[in-house]
């Protein structure tokens, strides 16, 4: 079963963090010294600073946690016990024959290497055995994660159990727009050409993404041979690079669930090449002012029609880069 990992991994793991603060990238021909990109999440006076690698996998974590049906405190126990396995970095070592997000052991029946060295196998495996637990989602995080894992210094858990919060809240939509990322605003070359159900090939991977990750969603915004009206004048969705998920009816639960839609999205922005994502009268873009959060969203004063709808309150759009 899993256990800390030794002093010396530990130092190649932190030595690892903080590289990533300083790299030499090549984005757009424009390198940085530099990279200030990451993610931030922040309730309750509490903030989270993690880089894009991170928040990826925390947001795959809360995903997999939510399409499963499980509470936000199974994706707080989890990421608890990821930060505190491997710094939510997808890890090829550790102690002994520990490998992954949650350093699980071959040898103790986890899985294969290659099964365990996959964030979603991984994290299934985890919530698998969370699941055995009788009584987890009223237990301390920190018990909740030993009964689980088994560690030699099951006290450990407890130092990372305030930051698995905080992204659980954010990630899962209970809190609101409390999570946001800088991304550089730029994306590799992919077809412009609009495929079969009326999306260009950035899209339709975001399409695919969110099923693989979500299961069954109710989908819009696109439709074969593309769209023409319904939509404001210079819309992404004329163009195949816009997709709707709708979350109906208006209602506090439906809310919850967009959020933490949304929240996946700005997490995994820069890997899916997203612009820009809108839910709930809020607005969130890469470039330039991504790094400052969600913004309120303002509907053209000439626009008409159903103001839940032209406030995206009952759906999450999500547009990438042509």
């Amino acid at each position: 079963m899993p256990s800390l990992r030794t002093a010396g991994v530990g130092a190649v793991v932190a030595l690892g963090a903080a590289a990533t603060a300083l790299v030499l990238v090549d984005r757009g021909g424009v390198p940085r010294i530099l990279d200030t990109s990451g993610c931030t999440a922040e309730v309750d006076g509490h903030t989270v600073e993690v880089d894009l690698e991170q928040a990826e996998n925390a947001a795959l974590i809360t995903a997999i946690s939510i399409e499963r049906g499980m509470p936000a405190r199974a994706a707080s126990i989890a990421l608890a016990t990821a930060y505190q396995e491997s710094k939510l970095y997808n890890i090829d070592y550790g102690d002994r024959d520990s490998v992954g997000l949650f350093q699980q052991r071959p040898s103790q029946g986890w899985g294969s290497v290659e099964q365990l060295m996959d964030p979603a196998y991984s994290t299934n495996a985890f919530f698998d055995a969370l699941q055995k637990v009788d009584g987890y989602d009223s237990m301390e995080i920190t018990v909740a994660a030993q009964e689980v894992q088994r560690s030699a210094y099951p006290d450990a858990y407890a130092d990372h159990e305030q930051d698995g919060r905080v992204l659980a809240s954010a990630l899962t939509g209970n809190s609101p727009g409390a999570l946001w990322c800088d991304v550089p605003g730029d994306a590799d070359e992919a077809s412009d050409e609009i495929d079969a159900t009326g999306l260009v090939e950035r899209a339709a991977r975001v399409r695919e993404d969110l099923e693989a990750r979500f299961g069954t969603l109710s989908l819009g915004g696109f439709e074969p041979g593309g769209v023409s009206s319904g939509h404001m004048a210079g819309s992404a969705h004329y163009e195949g690079r816009a997709v709707d998920v709708f979350f109906r009816p208006v209602s506090a639960e439906s809310k919850k669930r967009g959020w933490a839609m949304a929240s996946y999205l700005v997490a995994n922005a820069d890997r899916l090449a997203v612009r820009t994502i809108i839910f709930d009268d809020r607005i969130w873009r890469a470039g330039s002012w991504a790094g400052d959060g969600w913004r309120d969203y303002r509907v053209p004063s000439s626009a008409g029609g159903d103001r839940a709808i032209l406030e995206h309150r009952d759906h999450v759009h999500v547009d990438v880069f042509d």
